[in-house]
């Protein structure tokens, strides 16, 4: 059996669940070794500004190795922030046919790009996009480096139509580049006769004062300036003036905006908040809103995942053209609506669209176009570039 290396940085709920596919599937043997060891049991956000500790196993089905991390600064926020002298060595020992590795920036991922290059295929996954480029001097340099970088890959497996577009513009030829698709475990937040999700979210919706016919506008994430929660609450409060009935927003986490934001909607009784939820609870909590809303002015929000996960919670979306999902997911007007980030007028005249009755349609169909979107997807791409 063929062997596959993955190097990245540490477990998350995006891709822990693809290697224990990769794992039971017995098609290729499979090692991740992560290389952000001091985030092996939780991890320290800086911008949620707390510690998190996933509430579902992500180390489970697969074998790992945590190699060690010298860097005074841990973390994947800089270049220095993973360095790991053993890495080339542990894996050499690993003798895999294949390495697959997410992340050029930080040092020990590209030290294992330049090591392994010409003695083992080298394959890259990454998300980013063109959509935050701006034309200049700046830019160009920047694309003569990332030419550069790519170099040292023989395979990237792109997640979608704005990635591969990325790829492409630093050099990559076609042949290079295999779609496996950005995906999140749909069956998680799928509802059934055992989950009662739908229940779940009515009662915590009746706890929180919503009535049946409040038309709810969900926000999760982050509350960063990428993100702009802000610019999503001033545009509830700009509708709010006309709109009957008014809308309400529930804005869900933590972040550096949120003493402006809860300053924004002091005294307004149609605006809420709810700090960070753990996974376990994530299917509940898109529910609580009939739409989810990102509306993100960037830079860096590469695809989007929060959209697929409303998407499979049976939520239709609402996303700017920033986010790097919205190509390949959102059919306007059928699952979704798409916004320029910087137009407000544009997402008001989406709040004077919807209703709940169409939100409910294009929730159903969301919930049936995501499933194309799934780790099965993933796996098979890699098992048949490995045969």
């Amino acid at each position: 059996m063929k062997k596959l290396a993955i190097v990245t940085t540490h477990p998350i709920q995006y891709y822990a669940p693809w290697f224990k596919l990769l794992a039971e599937r017995q098609q290729i043997d499979v090692k991740v070794f992560y290389t952000w060891s001091q985030a092996a049991g939780e991890v320290k956000d800086k911008t949620f500004g707390k510690t998190i500790t996933w509430d579902i196993p992500l180390l489970e089905g697969y074998t790992y190795e945590f190699i060690e991390n010298i860097s005074k600064d841990p973390g994947t926020h800089h270049k220095n922030g993973i360095d790991c002298p053993e890495l080339n060595a542990k894996i050499s020992d690993w003798q895999p046919d294949a390495i697959l590795i997410f992340g050029w920036y930080l040092k020990s991922h590209f030290k294992a790009m330049q090591f392994f290059k010409g003695k083992i295929p080298v394959w890259f996954r990454g998300d980013s996009t063109l959509l935050d480029d701006t034309p200049g001097f700046k830019q160009l340099l920047r694309k003569y480096y990332l030419t550069y970088i790519y170099r040292f890959i023989d395979k990237a497996f792109y997640v979608g139509a704005q990635n591969k577009a990325y790829f492409k513009s630093v050099g990559l030829k076609e042949h290079q580049l295999i779609l496996a698709p950005h995906a999140i475990d749909n069956e998680r937040f799928n509802d059934s006769e055992s989950k009662h999700y739908e229940d779940q979210a009515l009662v915590w919706r009746k706890a929180l004062g919503y009535h049946p016919d409040d038309l709810v506008i969900l926000f999760a994430g982050k509350f960063e300036s990428k993100k702009q929660p802000d610019f999503l609450l001033k545009a509830v409060q700009k509708a709010n003036k006309t709109l009957r009935p008014p809308l309400k927003l529930l804005l869900v986490g933590h972040g550096p905006l949120e003493a402006n934001l809860k300053s924004l909607a002091q005294n307004d009784s149609h605006i809420k908040f709810i700090p960070f939820q753990n996974q376990r609870q994530m299917p509940i909590l898109y529910r609580l809103g009939n739409v989810f809303c990102l509306p993100s002015q960037g830079p860096g929000e590469t695809w989007g995942l929060a959209i697929n996960e409303a998407m499979a919670s049976s939520r239709p979306v609402i996303s700017s053209d920033k986010v790097g999902c919205t190509t390949d997911v959102v059919n306007v007007g059928s699952n979704g609506y798409v916004f320029d980030s910087n137009d407000e007028a544009a997402l008001l005249e989406v709040f004077r669209t919807i209703s709940i009755t169409n939100l409910k349609l294009m929730g159903n169909q969301a919930k049936k176009d995501i499933t194309q979107w799934h780790f099965k997807a993933i796996v098979e791409a890699l098992e048949t570039n490995l045969k």
